[in-house]
């Protein structure tokens, strides 16, 4: 359970770095940089919270849903549902947004990958480090256990 939680705070956390992420590449670099480096990171923030709600997904699993996710979205912008909603609320827009642009799509699945890779490293690093915190197990050599081994291993008994 402890896992859980702390896996969903350093989700909760890669989200809002994520959100800043996306502000402060938007007021530096303007026009298309900005604009695809603002999908790859949509992308990136779908999955951060994808994390949240079922912190013991597997990375790869995760990436996936968070592409078809944003992906999904972008198609929904075909039928003109999100441009209406758009016109009506700034969070609406910004999570919709309001005109299908197919290149779009190329830097969600990026946003995707680069996502699904930064969460299976942290899973790797976690794994290291739970597994240098265990204490070692030393295997006992041949003879060093007085033949007891052996004597269950034959179905003997050890003789007193």
């Amino acid at each position: 359970m402890r896992d859980r939680t702390k896996t969903r705070a350093v989700a909760g956390a890669a989200a809002l770095l994520t959100v800043a992420a996306g502000l402060g590449v938007r007021s530096a670099l303007g026009g298309e940089a900005a604009k695809y480096a603002g999908d790859a990171l949509y992308t990136v923030l779908v999955h951060a919270l994808i994390v949240v709600a079922a912190p013991r997904v597997r990375p790869a699993v995760a990436a996936g849903t968070a592409l078809v996710i944003s992906c999904a979205i972008e198609f929904a912008q075909l039928t003109g549902v999100p441009a209406e909603l758009s016109s009506r609320s700034t969070l609406a827009r910004l999570v919709l947004g309001s005109t299908f642009n197919a290149p779009d799509l190329l830097w969600y699945a990026v946003g995707a990958a680069l996502a699904g890779l930064a969460h299976r490293a942290a899973l790797a690093g976690l794994a290291h480090r739970a597994a240098a915190a265990r204490p070692a197990r030393h295997a006992a050599g041949p003879g060093t256990d007085g033949g007891r081994s052996r004597a269950l291993v034959q179905g003997g008994r050890q003789a007193d």
